[in-house]
């Protein structure tokens, strides 16, 4: 008779933790930073370098803060704290069913019915101005402007020279002296007639 007590004890335990078993007692929690490249450190020890982070396995009934930083932005603490899940409680509830208070006890006790909230942690970092008025540059992501192409204007075209006609120098014929025109109208002498030397004298 015992042993059957035993043995029920044991199988009433094995179903009791539903919620336990499907959606265990820890879940990834997530931190997000604009602008990215943050540092996460939280108080249960968990540090990322440069958002975003998840860190796998935190306990779903954790209580607990989360401090971000960046160079030139200010440093925030953020609270995390849980919540009971639609999904836990209706786990929860069929425990109860199947294995009585042992089946609510085992998911209680083991935050198998809670989920983090907020989870994402989603964080719009703020310029710290302190930094800004003291000089240092403060990185910001930029936008660089549309770039529009530069209208060139065609270069000016200089008019060809103009050369003015040149006219010809008259051509003036060469004068003639009247002596030289009288010799050229005189016949030449005719060879056979006589001379003035062979006349006979009277």
């Amino acid at each position: 008779m015992k042993v059957l007590r035993t043995a029920a004890l044991a199988s009433l335990t094995a179903l009791a933790g539903c919620a336990t078993i499907t959606r265990g007692s820890t879940q990834a929690f997530t931190v997000e930073t604009v602008p990215s490249g943050a540092r996460v450190a939280t108080s249960l020890g968990e540090r990322c370098d440069a958002t975003p982070c998840t860190f796998a396995k935190v306990e779903r009934d954790s209580n607990f803060t989360v401090t971000v930083s960046r160079p030139g932005y200010r440093t925030t603490t953020h609270t995390v704290t849980h919540e009971t899940a639609g999904a836990g409680a209706a786990g929860m509830a069929g425990n109860v069913l199947l294995g009585g208070i042992v089946g609510g006890f085992v998911d209680a006790s083991t935050g198998a019915t809670q989920n983090l909230v907020p989870n994402p942690l989603r964080i719009t970092m703020d310029v710290d101005t302190a930094t800004a008025s003291a000089g240092k540059s403060v990185p910001v992501a930029v936008t660089p402007p549309p770039v529009t192409p530069a209208v060139v204007a065609p270069a000016p075209v200089a008019p060809a020279p103009i050369i003015p006609a040149i006219a010809p120098a008259p051509v003036t014929a060469p004068a003639v002296s009247p002596v030289a025109v009288s010799r050229a109208a005189d016949p030449p002498p005719d060879p056979a007639a006589p001379l003035a030397a062979d006349k006979p004298t009277p």
